[in-house]
């Protein structure tokens, strides 16, 4: 057997044992889905947000919201804070990177959207900060982490967290619990 094949076998058995352990998430994925359908329900959006790979996965998410998962619907709110490249290079040169999501969220946000912040290590300063402030204005913050959780767990209203340290693996995961929350919020709308 090659190398790249062994190598192969090892990164997909890593997949499937960090999907295995999701499991233990399955009612905190419910919470979540029954906040974000209420919250659309009563005229309220989505406001998502992280770095990197969670940047993308931000604006997935929020594209799936807005257009439609599976069943054809209305489009329903959804912002993904990662895609303005104005306002993110003016905040991040005027004020720091740390700020760029929070300056969006006191910009766009409302009491009682619903706010999501995802972050693999849970710690990302600009996430937290986006949060935090999210939380000031009385938005339902959800966290959507690895690992521990770190800060984002502690901070956010609700959380979900992945039970790994490999950020592939956690983004991995991340996609199919933000496939899974599209497809249930399909259902009611």
């Amino acid at each position: 057997m090659s190398e790249n094949i062994k190598k192969i076998e090892s990164i997909f058995k890593s997949h499937l044992d960090t999907i295995h352990k999701l499991s233990s998430v399955i009612n905190n994925v419910n919470e979540v889905a029954d906040i974000i359908k209420k919250t659309l329900h009563a005229g309220g959006k989505v406001l998502i947000f992280g770095n990197g790979g969670s940047a993308s996965d931000s604006q997935h998410i929020a594209a799936e919201i807005v257009g439609r998962f599976v069943k054809e619907r209305k489009g329903l709110p959804a912002i993904a804070l990662t895609t303005d490249t104005s306002i993110l290079t003016a905040v991040g040169n005027d004020y720091g990177f740390e700020h760029i999501f929070s300056r969006q969220v006191e910009a766009l946000c409302l009491k009682n959207d619903v706010v999501i912040g995802i972050s693999t290590s849970g710690n990302s300063k600009n996430v937290v900060k986006g949060l935090e402030k999210a939380n000031a204005l009385g938005a339902i913050t959800i966290g959507l982490t690895g690992g521990d959780g770190g800060l984002i767990k502690k901070i956010s209203n609700h959380s979900i967290v992945v039970d790994s340290n490999e950020t592939a693996r956690i983004q991995e995961a991340h996609i199919l619990i933000g496939h899974t929350l599209c497809e249930l919020i399909d259902e009611n709308n």
